[in-house]
C-alpha cells in the first residue's frame, strides 16, 4: 500500500440544483459526503484541488476530509465529468471507519524484468491485450494498494495469458473478482486486426449509439447531481473481524490515468 496522505479541505454548500452551474463558473466543484448512514453532507472545493484529489486517489486511496469542524477518511465513490468538455462537475465521497473493511477498484499493472519496458512477447511482435484494468478487493481502507501486478515476462507466446489469480496480493488484501478472469493475452497482430474487422460494422453502431447517449447525459447533468445528493449510499464498511460489506460500482466517471499494461 502506498503510505501518502491525501487531504483535502472543503467548505459546505448553500448551492444546489440548476445553480451549481455559477458555482462551477467561481472555480468550484460541488461534491456530496455521505457517513454511514448520517445525514449527508453537501459541500464543495477548489476545482484545482479536487480534481488533483481525484487523479491521484482514484476510487482506492483513502482522503482525509476536513470541512468545517469534521474530519473525515473517505474513499471517492462516483467523479462525474462533463462528457463534451471533459471537466469533472461532481464528487460523491464515502466515509469510512479506519478500522473496517471496505470494498474498493483497484488498477491492475504489468511488472517488467529488469531493463525492460515490454513483455517478450511484445518484444517479439506480438501483441498482449488488456482485459482488465481493475480488480475489486476488500480490505482495511488504510491497508487498500494503489495497484495490483503481475509478471509480465510470463507473456511470451500466442495464447500465453495471466489471470487475477496471478496478481501479486499484499498481506491483509482479500479478492473479490473471480481468479479465473483474464487479465492479458498475447495474440498474433494480424488475427487481431481480422477479429477487429468482422466487427467493425457492430462497433460503428455502438459509438453512435453512445454518442447520443453522451448528449442526454449532460442535459440530465443536474438531475443526477440532484439524486446523488439525496441519496442514503454510505460505504456500508465490514468490521475487520468479519460481515458483510459493499459499495457500489458506477460508471458515471472518468477513471484516473492508469499504467496500466498494454
Amino acid at each position: 500500500m502506498s503510505q501518502d496522505t491525501i487531504s483535502l479541505t472543503l467548505e459546505t454548500r448553500t448551492v444546489t440544483g440548476k445553480g451549481v452551474k455559477h458555482l462551477r463558473s467561481s472555480g468550484h466543484i460541488p461534491a456530496v459526503i455521505h457517513d454511514h448512514g448520517k445525514p449527508s453532507l453537501v459541500v464543495q472545493g477548489d476545482s484545482t484541488a479536487v480534481l488533483k484529489v481525484w487523479r491521484k486517489a482514484g476510487k482506492h486511496h483513502p482522503v482525509e476530509l476536513t470541512t468545517g469542524d469534521h474530519n473525515f477518511v473517505a474513499l471517492i465513490k462516483e467523479a462525474v465529468f462533463d462528457p463534451r468538455k471533459h471537466q469533472l462537475t461532481h464528487v460523491v465521497f464515502n466515509a469510512v471507519d479506519k478500522n473496517q473493511k471496505v470494498d474498493a477498484d483497484i488498477p491492475v499493472r504489468p511488472r517488467y524484468g529488469e531493463g525492460n519496458e515490454s513483455s517478450p512477447a511484445e518484444r517479439a511482435g506480438l501483441i498482449v491485450l488488456t482485459q482488465l484494468e481493475t480488480v475489486q478487493v476488500r480490505a482495511i481502507a488504510t491497508k487498500l494498494p494503489d495497484f495490483l501486478e503481475y509478471d509480465a515476462e510470463k507473456l511470451v507466446e500466442i495464447g500465453d495469458h495471466v489471470t487475477v489469480a496471478d496478481l501479486t496480493i499484499p498481506e491483509g488484501v482479500e479478492l473479490e473478482t473471480e481468479i479465473e478472469h483474464a487479465v492479458a493475452t498475447v495474440y498474433e497482430p494480424s488475427a487481431l486486426a481480422a477479429a477487429n474487422d468482422a466487427a467493425g460494422g457492430d462497433a460503428e453502431e455502438e459509438e453512435v449509439a453512445a454518442e447520443g447517449e453522451e448528449g442526454e447525459g449532460a442535459e440530465g447533468e443536474e438531475g443526477a447531481e440532484g439524486a446523488a445528493e439525496g441519496e442514503a449510499g454510505e460505504a456500508k464498511p465490514e468490521s475487520a473481524e468479519g460481515g458483510d460489506s459493499k459499495e457500489g460500482k458506477p460508471e458515471a466517471a472518468a477513471e484516473p490515468e492508469n499504467p496500466a499494461a498494454k
